[in-house]
């Protein structure tokens, strides 16, 4: 069955329960040329990705949308073809079979075959390295000495590159945590050296927040917490009450608006500001936010993300869900 047309796909008129999350967030550019590739024109991705140039976290963002599209793969073969070489054009073919891995549709050394191959092309790109960190494939175990090589190949080109200390901290919140008490764990200590060494105005200042998002999820998968995130008491015990304060209270503080990913560390904390019980800050947020929802974390541990944020939302709010 072919995708539905992409007006429909980021939202068009369906009604708000039938909306679904939109991981191009808010980027209108990104939007009209996921729509472009959809339909086999990749001139737009070629555009994009030309004047996104060495701006990381953007690029890897754009990337990665792109590559969702169920053809990317395909019409980024198609433009290797008409433009053999082409950085561009074989990164997004990288991350499109990484994407395709995820699905169950390709072999993974294949992908990562193309992800080396793109690192070749480019050498200052760490999108091409984040590609590799999706497909390292030991997430859930005792974690993966390849896994940490790659994100140190990551931050060597981007010291502070969003989506992979995102994916690392997802990584790390699956080890078993047998050194002592769960708020020991050690997805917090590397949240914490992470937003500490990076600058003052770095989103990495909320990925404590992320860590607790994190390891709520791995707890509740295991049944030592509550499928209703905020029925626990993991926002309000040890070290979590600090550690919202000190994001929102950095949030209030940022000034700039214009990170491609901000919208996902707003997820985060309205999501933990709900948890913690603290609705006039989450309304602060929820209003920031408007309909960019994420799936994480409101999906945690097993939930239909859409329905869950609009539920928190409008308590929030004071409005009535839907």
């Amino acid at each position: 069955m072919p995708p539905p047309p992409s007006s429909v796909r980021r939202g068009g008129r369906r009604p708000a329960a039938a909306r679904v999350p939109d991981p191009a967030l808010d980027d209108v550019e990104l939007a009209a040329a996921r729509a472009a590739l959809s339909q086999g024109r990749w001139q737009a991705a070629r555009s994009l990705l030309a004047h996104t140039g060495d701006d990381w976290d953007r690029r890897a963002h754009r990337v990665t949308v792109l590559a969702l599209e169920p053809y990317a793969a395909a019409f980024a073969h198609d433009w290797l073809l008409a433009e053999p070489g082409c950085a561009d054009a074989r990164v997004l073919h990288a991350l499109a079979q990484v994407r395709r891995v995820q699905r169950g549709k390709e072999d993974p050394e294949v992908a990562r075959e193309e992800c080396r191959t793109a690192t070749e092309l480019a050498p200052a790109d760490p999108t091409p390295w984040l590609g590799l960190l999706m497909l390292d494939p030991a997430p859930g175990s005792d974690g993966s000495a390849e896994g940490v090589r790659i994100f140190e190949e990551v931050r060597a080109r981007h010291r502070d590159h969003h989506h992979a200390h995102h994916l690392m901290i997802a990584r790390l919140a699956e080890r078993r945590g047998d050194a002592g008490p769960d708020p020991l764990h050690e997805v917090y200590d590397f949240a914490a050296w992470a937003a500490e060494q990076a600058p003052a105005d770095s989103p990495l200042a909320i990925l404590p927040v992320v860590a607790h998002a994190e390891r709520y999820r791995v707890l509740a998968r295991h049944g030592f917490a509550p499928a209703d995130p905020a029925a626990s008491g993991h926002w309000r015990d040890g070290r979590a009450p600090d550690v919202l304060k000190a994001a929102f209270d950095w949030w209030l503080e940022w000034e700039h608006d214009g990170h491609p990913r901000r919208l996902v560390d707003l997820n985060f904390l309205a999501h933990a500001k709900v948890c913690e019980g603290r609705g006039a800050e989450a309304a602060a947020l929820f209003q920031r936010i408007g309909e960019h929802i994420t799936p994480e974390p409101w999906c945690y541990p097993d939930r239909d993300p859409s329905a869950a944020f609009r539920a928190a939302r409008a308590g929030a709010l004071g409005l009535r869900a839907g």
